[in-house]
């Protein structure tokens, strides 16, 4: 067998970064194996094309989560990146940190080395912020952080106007000092383009003669000898291989893929993987177990002026777009459709925000089945105003439905299965109507349009909720790093507890959700895991 010193196991947002830092100094040789394809695809890089990669599956896993009673028995779609860059290809691009307690509670529960100051001054050496560097921003590291402050629409200004109108203060940085408030989103958007941690880590890492990334490789197993990882089996053009690991095998699949493999490789809980047939080599009663996620859900009203489904319908709208796009890298097409947002908290009593705002001067309640149609929206003006629980107690698990490698694992997300879940979205779903009562945007507005005016009783706003929210991507938390083995899969160095020579570096490792997107805890992961790599390889 062919042998790395390092052999990754998908190339997402950690993943990426893993296969930069650990073979930056040339002393290491390290292989990406990605189940995907090629980020070189139009959509990924053109920002709003994003609403194209939502059902495709040539860069999608696709995934569907069980039927779920707290979401009225629907079955949602759990879009992942299949590609080379993983979740970042895909996503809406908002570069959020989350509440710097978050970091306390990693700390609390893994150490020192994932608490706020380390977390601060490992984002300040990750980020090139337009905004330029502070005592919370960073300037001059690889990943390009566009400030997002031109050519945003109209009617985002009117939102945090209206917002402040609501109680909360103007927020010129959601990661700077304070969270709180409503203002404009950073994105992870450079010169017009997507700006993914395939473009920003992996991509400058594959010029290095000790980098070798294999696509279209799915790894189906980790390779044990006794309780030691000595290299992955994977499939590649429709024939299976090995490679041996020198030093380490680290899985970098995510909150869905990173626990499946373990499970199918025997390490997991030992009646699970009896029952599927698989031989257990080491009980891991915690793996997929306590999968969290955030919930979201839009409320839309129809407007008396201009958005952006009056620019992006028309055929004449989408020649304009496209122009302005080509010839000048800008207009709606060059940025995220979610320009701004913000965070609250649903009662004074709370130490931190815990519900997360998006605006979009848009509305989708038309769409096409199997189609998420930003770039075909509504036929009349209609913008959209959403939210997401910060830090929901419900837990779900991810599980094995077959031993087929190449079978989907079953996703059981629980949503809004504790009592708290529920109350907080209710008073968060009033907010909603609260902004949109406020001067400058209520006068704007000709209807409420979803969930409509009928809808007034909380039994009816909890009813609503249920049968109409949705996972917002975020999954974490489902191989736990911790101090404490008794809560935990793996140790504050990502470490499996139990078997040598193997780590997991990426959202399943959280050991609790971040309050906001997870895309940039996602990459610091991986930022923070490469150090703690290559100081245990001194």
């Amino acid at each position: 067998m062919t042998t790395y010193d390092y052999i990754i196991v998908g190339a997402g947002s950690a993943g990426c970064v893993l296969a930069e830092r650990l073979s930056v100094n040339g002393r290491y040789s390290v292989l990406v194996l990605e189940a995907g394809g090629t980020d070189r695809r139009f959509y990924v890089h053109l920002p709003l094309g994003y609403g194209k990669l939502f059902y495709d599956p040539a860069v999608n896993w696709l995934y569907r989560a069980e039927p779920d009673p707290g979401l009225a028995g629907n079955v949602d779609h759990w879009p992942r990146g299949r590609i080379l860059g993983g979740s970042s290809s895909i996503n809406a691009m908002v570069w959020i940190r989350g509440h710097r307690t978050d970091y306390d509670d990693w700390q609390a529960s893994a150490g020192g080395n994932w608490g706020w100051e380390a977390a601060r001054d490992a984002y300040r050496a990750i980020e090139d912020n337009e905004a330029g560097a502070d005592d919370f921003r960073g300037q001059g590291g690889p990943l390009f952080i566009s400030a997002n402050h031109s050519d945003l629409h109209p009617l985002c200004e009117t939102f945090i106007a209206s917002a402040q109108a609501a109680g909360l203060p103007r927020n010129p940085d959601f990661n700077g000092a304070e969270q709180d408030g409503a203002g404009i989103y950073q994105m992870t958007i450079k010169g017009a383009r997507r700006n993914s941690a395939a473009r920003a880590f992996l991509r400058p890492a594959m010029k290095r003669r000790n980098v070798t990334v294999l696509t279209h490789a799915q790894a189906t197993r980790v390779l044990l000898e006794g309780r030691r990882a000595t290299g992955v089996e994977y499939r590649h053009k429709g024939t299976l291989h090995q490679v041996r690991a020198g030093r380490e095998v680290i899985l970098a699949g995510g909150a869905i893929n990173s626990p499946q493999l373990l499970m199918l490789s025997g390490i997991g809980p030992a009646a699970h993987l009896r029952a599927q047939g698989i031989e257990v080599a080491l009980d891991a009663p915690l793996v997929g177990q306590n999968l969290t996620d955030h919930q979201g859900i839009n409320y839309t009203w129809r407007m008396t002026v201009p958005t952006y489904n009056d620019a992006l319908r028309p055929w004449w709208g989408k020649l304009r777009a496209g122009l302005q796009y080509v010839l000048g890298g800008r207009g709606p097409l060059s940025k995220s459709i979610n320009h701004g947002g913000g965070f609250f908290r649903t009662s004074p009593d709370l130490t931190r925000p815990n519900m997360q705002l998006y605006f979009q001067a848009f509305s989708t309640l038309l769409p096409r089945a199997g189609e998420r149609p930003i770039l075909r929206p509504d036929p009349f003006s209609g913008l959209s105003i959403g939210l997401s629980n910060c830090r929901p107690g419900s837990r779900g698990e991810i599980t094995l439905a077959s031993s087929d490698p190449f079978a989907a694992p079953r996703i059981t997300a629980n949503a809004f299965s504790t009592e708290d879940d529920v109350a907080e979205m209710l008073a968060a779903v009033k907010m909603l109507r609260h902004i949109a009562a406020q001067d400058p945007i209520a006068p704007l507005i000709a209807e409420e349009l979803r969930p409509g005016p009928q809808v007034q009783t909380d039994e009816d706003l909890i009813a609503d909720f249920r049968a109409r929210s949705g996972t917002v991507y975020h999954p974490s938390c489902t191989v736990r790093m911790g101090q404490d083995a008794a809560t935990s899969v793996l140790d504050p160095d990502l470490r499996v507890r139990g078997i040598a020579g193997l780590r997991v570096c990426d959202a399943s490792a959280f050991p609790t959700l971040i309050g906001g997107n997870t895309n940039a805890p996602a990459i610091l992961t991986g930022w923070i895991g490469a150090a703690r790599i290559l100081a245990d390889a001194g």
